[in-house]
């Protein structure tokens, strides 16, 4: 079968390996379509933190059964996505039901090799069923369950202000599902055309440009001063991560979304005055997978306005770097394979 494998930072290789052998308590999956994460460009240019090379990339997907193996209530030919976080099922998370964080925590395409390639093992239990969506839907359905993870995460309430820095592709997934919360919500970004796409897409009143001055004045003014009670980080980078303290409200929630290889800092006694609860967000649930999934069935997320860029699988080791440029205006990249 066609592989390919980031062999190092910035270089692809495509390669014929061996199909997958069927290990006990796994599925046998013909992959049909990939979806490009953050993840992935972030390994591609080397700055992912706890990978290693060489790689297969990959765990957006959406396939087909070639074999259910263990699976119950699952057939061949069956269009399907899977949970790609596979937890160990022993540790103290797992014990507590927190699968997302276990303490040895494989993520398929991170820490074990992914899905850019022809067909994949895995474990039959991580297994979703597809409920009538097509492929497309299907591969977009585990970065959105990241956002709504983390919404769920934070508690959000109908009518509080919810503050999202990053609309990257996890970010506006993280909009689109405070949204559905009823929250009212504010997008930030650096990148003016990724905030015209909140406007535009889904629908957002209120944008924040974090270049321009005034941007604490213009969040205080849209909220009528109180601040926004839950703000969500979804850049990974550190100086808006740090940046976005000064946003929260007394009282409220700050979560981390995005995955920050350094220290951060931040002002211990502004920080205790607000009684201020700070949390991580990590990977998501098979509730969370579902919500997804129900809320694209409920006609609430339309998966087509994300994808902005399609490809052949043999076409990605020529492409990929260019999604990296900002001015080519890539939300979200669908590899057909």
């Amino acid at each position: 079968m066609r592989t390919l494998v980031c062999t190092t930072p910035g270089q692809f290789d495509y390669q014929d390996t061996a199909v997958p052998t069927l290990a006990e308590g796994h599925s046998l999956l013909k992959i049909q379509r990939i979806g490009i994460c953050g993840t992935d460009l972030h390994a591609f240019e080397g700055t992912q933190p706890y990978f290693q090379y060489p790689r297969i990339l990959g765990h957006e997907l959406a396939a087909t059964i070639e074999n259910p193996g263990a699976a119950q209530g699952f057939e061949k030919g069956e269009a399907v996505t899977f949970i790609p976080y596979f937890h160990c099922g022993t540790c103290i998370a797992c014990r507590r039901g927190r699968f997302n964080c276990c303490v040895q925590m494989q993520v398929c395409g991170v820490h074990v090799d992914g899905g850019m390639r022809e067909y994949l093992s895995v474990p039959s239990h991580a297994l979703i069923k597809g409920q009538g969506l097509g492929f497309d839907e299907l591969a977009l359905v585990e970065p959105l369950a990241i956002g709504a993870h983390s919404i769920r995460r934070a508690g959000v309430e109908p009518g509080e202000w919810v503050l999202v820095i990053g609309a990257g592709p996890i970010g506006l997934g993280i909009i689109e599902f405070a949204s559905i919360a009823g929250a009212n919500v504010i997008a930030m970004d650096v990148n003016q055309r990724r905030l015209q796409f909140c406007k535009d897409q889904l629908k957002i009143e209120h944008t924040v440009d974090a270049t321009l001055a005034g941007a604490k004045e213009q969040i205080a003014s849209i909220t009528n001063n109180d601040m926004p009670t839950v703000v969500i980080d979804a850049t990974g980078n550190l100086r808006a991560i740090e940046g976005g303290f000064g946003y929260l409200a007394h009282g409220g929630r700050y979560v981390m979304v995005g995955l920050q290889k350094e220290n951060i800092s931040f002002s211990h006694p502004e920080f205790h005055k607000r009684e201020a609860t700070l949390m991580s967000s990590r990977n998501a649930t098979r509730e969370d997978f579902e919500h997804v999934i129900g809320s694209m069935k409920a006609g609430k997320v339309n998966p087509s306005t994300y994808i902005t860029h399609r490809v052949n699988f043999e076409e990605v080791a020529d492409q990929f770097a260019g999604w990296l440029d900002p001015k080519n205006g890539v939300i979200k990249a669908m590899v057909s394979i």
